[in-house]
């Protein structure tokens, strides 16, 4: 089992910036893989960011390329997300998200990768 409780949400104008936590605890190969997601409002939830750890490797939604940074400090099993030159597209809630190796991926921003959740952290952008 695999707790996530995400903080650092908040109100920002355009251009600004947040980073986002993800404190996990539990089982460590459960959480071997970890993402970020966002939901707006009458949308589908996305995945922003994510990083698997074997091997090793980050992937990131078109759209935040180049704004957004994942990473992962083992040490304190907290998983961030720096978020600059944010854009009121970018207001929605996000997740973390977390799960166990899997053999094949499809898509390595597809939900469906990951199994648990954290529960969400709303982030809303002003023009």
């Amino acid at each position: 089992q695999v707790q996530l409780v995400e903080s650092g949400g908040g109100s920002v104008q355009a251009g600004g910036s947040l980073r986002l936590s993800c404190e996990a605890s539990g089982n460590t190969y459960a959480r071997a893989n970890m993402g970020w997601f966002r939901q707006a409002p009458g949308k589908e939830r996305e995945g922003v960011a994510t990083i698997y750890t074997l091997p090793g490797s980050t992937y990131y939604a078109d759209s935040v390329k180049g704004r957004f940074t994942i990473s992962l400090d083992n040490a304190k099993r907290t998983l961030y997300l720096q978020m600059n030159s944010l854009k009121p597209d970018d207001t929605a809630m996000y997740y973390c998200a977390a799960g166990p190796p899997l053999t094949s991926y499809s898509d390595r921003l597809s939900p469906t990768v990951f199994i648990y959740w954290g529960q969400g952290t709303q982030v809303t952008v002003s023009s």
